[in-house]
This record gives C-alpha cells, sequence and structure tokens, in this order.
C-alpha cells in the first residue's frame, strides 16, 4: 500500500525523499502512518521495478539530491491498483475487540479510557483544520486542480471519522456513567 502511496505522490510531481516525506506528513500521514526509512526503502523497491526513475542533481552548499519521478510503468501500476476492485475496507477493528472485553475492568477504568479517546481524537479532528492549506499547496503541482478535489474528500472523511469516535466514546462514557 505504501508504494502506492509513494507513486501516487510522485505521479503529481517529481520529488526528493525528502519532498515524499513532507507531503506524506502533510496529507497521508493522517490515514496511513511511514518512517522516513520506510519510505527510502520502498523508493528503492519502486526502481528495482522500473516504477521510478531516480535522477541525481549535484548541488553547491548542500547536499546533493535524487530527485524521482514516475515511469510509464509506475503509472500503469497506479493505474491497475486504482482499478483492482478491492474496495479497501477493512472490517477489523482492534478498539472493537479491546471495548468487547472491557468488562474486565472496572467502570472507572473504562471510563477514562473513552475520556482518552475521546481527548485523543477532538486533537486529531482539530489538526485536520490545517489539511486546507496544504491542499491548497499541493494543488499548484497539479496541471489539472480538479484532482485536489479528491483530496478534499479524504479529509472529510477523516473528520467525519473522527467526529463518530468523538460521539461514540461520548455515549459510552455516558452509558458507563447512568
Amino acid at each position: 500500500m505504501l508504494k502506492h502511496g509513494i507513486l501516487g505522490l510522485i505521479n503529481y510531481h517529481e520529488m526528493t525523499g525528502y519532498e515524499i516525506m513532507q507531503a506524506f506528513r502533510d496529507s497521508l500521514n493522517f490515514f496511513w502512518t511511514a518512517q522516513t526509512s520506510q519510505i527510502y526503502r520502498e523508493l528503492q523497491t519502486l526502481e528495482e521495478k522500473k516504477w521510478v526513475s531516480k535522477t541525481f542533481v549535484p548541488q553547491q552548499g548542500r547536499p546533493n539530491k535524487n530527485v524521482y519521478s514516475i515511469t510509464e510503468e509506475g503509472k500503469c501500476e497506479l493505474v491497475r491498483w486504482l482499478s483492482d476492485g478491492n474496495l479497501g475496507l477493512n472490517f477489523r477493528t482492534p478498539i472493537l475487540m479491546k471495548v468487547f472485553f472491557m468488562g474486565e475492568r472496572s467502570r472507572e477504568e473504562n471510563i477514562r479510557y473513552f475520556e482518552g479517546l475521546k481527548s485523543y481524537c477532538e486533537i486529531f479532528l482539530e489538526s485536520l483544520a490545517a489539511v486546507p492549506e496544504h491542499i491548497e499547496t499541493y494543488s499548484s503541482y497539479l496541471d489539472d486542480r480538479d484532482k485536489s478535489l479528491y483530496w478534499k474528500m479524504t479529509v472529510e472523511y477523516g473528520c467525519r471519522e473522527m467526529q463518530m469516535y468523538i460521539d461514540w466514546a461520548q455515549d459510552c462514557i455516558d452509558q458507563l456513567k447512568a
């Protein structure tokens, strides 16, 4: 999945590994995490598969850099992945497995759990407020700015999901306090 995220980013605009990490942090990181080392490892794999090409750029006074761009084979793989029919839904939800067995703990412990969950989601939801600015910045790389509509849809999903968790956690707290 990470390789397709990287292909998708490079498809918009050629980038260095550092720029990919920045773009990841400003966009995909809200729903898919990756460490810098994972991104560079994946870039190496993508290059071996000939899905990206690397151009070495010497610089004076700064470290040299490698700029990655998507190849035709990489574009074909990205489109194949987008078209593969897998909806990407995952019905395995670790939080629900944990909650299902929380009867083994005290109500007070569980109330604290749900309060912590609610607080975490509220903070995460607040962090999503900065994303529209990032979308505006990154959409300037696009030939077709309509593509950024899909980025906005992704952010809206994230906001709704976090709000659902907040509401659900509050309902759980209310039930446990009743």
